[in-house]
């Protein structure tokens, strides 16, 4: 996963001209019709994700979800994650000409809010229901427990208060029921609860990968079960999407599955290629995830979330994707 991320991020496009609008890819195919267009992150039947089409790799865009494969509006606005709920985006980018990375605050007209310099190559994002809580995951080097490897640094902004927990290894750490400190907590994959304080997130520590519950109020995080990463959780708050190492083996990839939180069951989803993302709620009953389809390029597929079905390409040339609502 930090192999393949690292390459993406390598090749983050700068800032480009006035916004446009699309006719939408079919495969791979490359359409250069286009008329003049705005990005909304207004609530509506929409998709937003990441281009990753030739004529506009990195820029944000949108799509109708009654019509993922058609026109495409496509903003000037480049990103290498973004993420948006409630009117509020989240978009992991370059910090201009430099190597480094900020995190910018959008309104629902792309107008930045806030700029946050990040630690590390983005990862990682999500924003809560209402558009308050923003979160999100680097990685990072230097880590001496690590050898020099990639670790991972996860934060949380709650932009109503301005509260900002730039990493959660500073959280007091319950494991089994019982208090635990280490020096190599990494945190990853945060997904917000509609009550804009509590989240799931994916914790490791001493070779094992937890599900965690937090609480950002109260600066705490629990464990609830091992081998689930990048959880995500559901518009009614029941069941939690996310991906799981093979026999617990991140090296033989990942599968998605979806765990209802009350009953505490799985159900491995029809996608049986490894997925090396963070899935999204498209709506109640259908999970969307990118696929990497050569140097530069990937499709956002669905999948349905009860496990029957068979997972098919919904947006042609896109990643990172995010249901915007009705």
């Amino acid at each position: 996963m930090k192999t393949r991320i690292l390459v993406a991020v390598a090749g983050v496009l700068v800032l480009a001209g006035a916004a446009v609008a699309y006719v939408g890819f079919a495969g791979a195919r490359n359409h250069d019709v286009a008329t003049t267009g705005a990005v909304s992150l207004a609530p509506g039947p929409r998709l937003l994700f990441r281009s990753t089409a030739d004529a506009d790799r990195g820029h944000i865009a949108t799509v109708s979800a009654g019509d993922p494969g058609g026109p495409r509006t496509v903003s000037p606005l480049s990103c290498t994650r973004v993420y948006a709920a409630g009117g509020t985006g989240l978009c992991l980018r370059q910090d201009g000409d430099l190597t480094t990375y900020q995190l910018a605050v959008l309104d629902r007209g792309l107008a930045v809010q806030r700029e946050i310099p990040l630690v590390g190559l983005p990862n990682r994002a999500r924003v809560s229901a209402s558009g308050r809580m923003l979160a999100w995951t680097v990685f990072v080097t230097g880590d001496s427990y690590n050898g020099g490897l990639f670790s991972t640094r996860a934060g949380i902004l709650d932009t109503a208060t301005g509260d900002l927990a730039g990493t959660l290894e500073d959280y007091a750490v319950t494991v089994d029921g019982r208090p635990y400190q280490a020096t190599d907590l990494n945190f990853w994959g945060v997904t917000f609860t509609r009550d804009d304080r509590s989240f799931y997130a994916t914790m490791s520590t001493a070779g094992h990968r937890y599900l965690v519950a937090g609480d950002f109020a109260a600066h705490t995080v629990r464990t609830l079960r091992e081998n689930v990463e990048c959880p995500s959780l559901s518009p009614d708050g029941t069941r939690v999407a996310f991906k799981s190492a093979v026999d617990g083996d991140p090296a033989r990839g990942w599968r998605l599955a979806v765990l209802d939180l009350a009953a505490s069951r799985v159900t491995p989803l029809a996608e049986t290629r490894s997925v090396d993302d963070q899935p999204a709620w498209l709506d109640d009953h259908t999970i969307g995830y990118g696929v990497p389809r050569g140097p530069g390029h990937a499709d956002v597929w669905s999948v349905p979330a009860d496990g029957s079905g068979a997972p098919k390409v919904l947006v042609p040339e896109a990643e990172s994707p995010a249901a915007l609502g009705g």
